[in-house]
């Protein structure tokens, strides 16, 4: 019976197939029931097969290592390596000490309820997740220990690249796109170095990766929950890294055509959206308010710096140069397919490079340039491996896409080396060693507060770390009670000239020390101050990088203050 109701006749030809299907079928029920009973069992593929058949081979070791992803380990091997020569070469950068210190403070608050400053007021990341993780790195194998948890951060991100990539546009590209990101300089950089920059990247390409990942597949809330808690914590690990939710959220629905396509599609944007809104919320929720005021001084409320907007994206270009300009090119040649998904997702990825120069540009500040420019670099990473892959398929014959294969891996010679450069120039800070040793034995041997300019070096470096009400910077003066005094209201601004003076002039401190670096205009009015209390004198100039830290000692320094 047809949908019109009609009964409809069978051709002579329809009812002659009919009658031999019959009969086929027929004569196999029949050699079923003559044929031993068998009995269905899955495979490790989750295939059947009858019992009494032994499964297929699995392939041997030869056929296993032809298929492995050589490509990926060249790259991760050349990545390793250059970081790898950087990880011994130099003392702490104040940011690492910082975060490494105030992890072994977190960890003695959970075990013993030990007294800690307010971090969360100030730390641009939640205290609690990478630096008592960066700590645990640091008691076990020091500061290189640490060091190498962060490169073992940013070849998962190169990891998660090539399979993103992979996902989306074959082996080829993803194996440009990762030659290209495994060796800027800002890559190579966080590779090591002990902040949470490389651990909230590698969450943030998790991220990515569970929206790439999801593609056609018509149920992926799983997926989408993965990615929302991985990216909820890559915001609190760092909070910059926000300005790449949006970015996450488009590739999950653009990725996700022309198949399921339409409307599943766009829930799947907007649950992803949901569900790291939500996650965020409940983490500042049970943060509290000095996570609020973090946040706000940090990120929402950041105080704008005095450098010109075109020395910040001239820096950002230099630094990206290599991925920006191969991934503006991305889209216009899949325009030219006339896939529209496609080319708005390489749109997406390419325009996700150009996030942090253009905001970092507006508040006119080159502070963390280099590792924020790296996240969005990772992105644009990607659409650049496509136009790459894309110029090397539309070649003929096979032949001579071979050769071109063959040149293009020999030409990431030419970025390796400029950013190789470049993060030698990024790891170029002054060598502490010197003066930590000097400074550290003197306030070993006094007793009261003591002043000077890289604090966290020092309540890194020496016992004084776990006598933290005692130590002071140029940004704030730590009291006896552990409360502070002489803060500026912007965490990014130094401290009260006016308050310091008037502590110096009290003789308060029982030791100072200024390099006139970080804060120079406080620290020649610390200076002149000094200089007007017969009290303090001078008692060394040790040497740092290119300049001195110059140290005051108070007469009255041993005894108790």
């Amino acid at each position: 019976m047809y949908s019109d109701g009609h009964p409809r006749m069978l051709t002579p030809d329809r009812e002659r197939e009919r009658s031999q299907a019959g009969i086929a079928a027929l004569i196999r029920i029949a050699e079923a029931a003559s044929s031993p009973v068998t009995t269905w069992t899955p495979d490790s593929r989750g295939d059947e097969l009858p019992s009494g058949e032994a499964p297929a081979r699995r392939p041997g070791l030869g056929a296993r290592l032809a298929h492995a992803p050589w490509p990926l380990l060249a790259v991760l091997a050349v990545q390793a390596g250059i970081s790898l020569r950087l990880v011994w070469t130099n003392t702490a950068f104040t940011d690492e000490a910082l975060y490494l210190w105030a992890g072994h403070l977190e960890i003695a608050h959970w075990l013993h309820g030990s007294p800690i400053p307010p971090f969360a007021t100030y730390f641009s990341g939640a205290p609690v997740i990478y630096p008592p993780l960066g700590a645990l790195a640091d008691s076990a194998g020091g500061l290189a220990a640490a060091r190498i948890l962060s490169l073992c951060f940013m070849l998962s991100a190169t990891v998660l690249l090539w399979a993103g990539t992979s996902e989306l546009f074959g082996r080829r590209a993803a194996f440009y796109a990762c030659g290209l990101w495994s060796v800027l300089g800002p890559t190579l950089h966080l590779g090591a170095f002990a902040t949470y920059d490389a651990m909230a990247l590698f969450l943030m390409a998790l991220a990515a990766w569970c929206v790439i990942r999801a593609g056609t597949a018509w149920d992926a809330t799983g997926l989408m929950l993965a990615a929302a808690v991985a990216l909820a914590l890559a915001n609190a690990t760092a909070y910059s890294s926000a300005i790449f939710d949006p970015v996450v959220v488009i590739v999950a629905l653009l990725a996700a055509y022309p198949r399921p396509g339409g409307k599943p599609a766009l829930m799947r944007g907007l649950g992803l959206m949901s569900y790291t809104v939500t996650a965020v919320v409940l983490l500042i929720t049970v943060g509290g308010g000095y996570y609020m005021v973090g946040i706000d001084q940090t990120v929402l409320a950041r105080a704008s710096g005095s450098d010109p907007a075109k020395v910040v994206l001239t820096s950002a270009w230099t630094w990206t140069a290599a991925i920006a300009v191969t991934a503006i090119v991305a889209p216009l040649i899949c325009a030219a397919g006339g896939r529209v998904h496609r080319t708005l997702l390489l749109i997406t990825l390419a325009g996700a490079c150009a996030l942090v120069p253009m905001e970092q540009a507006r508040i006119h500040t080159l502070t963390s340039l280099d590792k924020h420019a790296d996240f969005g670099a990772w992105f644009a990473a990607i659409a650049a491996g496509y136009a790459i892959d894309a110029a090397i398929a539309i070649l003929r014959p096979r032949g001579l896409r071979t050769v071109a294969c063959g040149v293009g891996a020999l030409a990431l010679v030419f970025p390796a080396r400029t950013g190789t450069f470049q993060v030698r120039q990024l790891y170029s800070w002054p060598n502490a060693a010197t003066f930590v040793t000097v400074f550290g034995h003197l306030i070993g041997t006094v007793r009261g507060p003591v002043l000077v300019e890289n604090s966290p070096l020092m309540q890194y470096y020496s016992p004084i770390g776990t006598d933290w009400e005692r130590v002071s910077n140029t940004w704030a003066i730590t009291l006896p009670s552990g409360k502070v005094a002489a803060h500026s209201s912007v965490v990014t601004q130094a401290g009260s000239p006016l308050v310091y003076s008037r502590y110096i002039q009290e003789g308060y401190f029982s030791a100072v020390a200024l390099d006139f670096g970080a804060t120079p205009q406080l620290d020649q009015r610390i200076a002149g101050a000094l200089s007007r209390n017969h009290d303090y004198r001078v008692i060394a100039r040790i040497p740092y990088g290119k300049s001195f830290y110059t140290i005051w000692l108070h007469r009255g320094a041993g005894s108790n203050r």
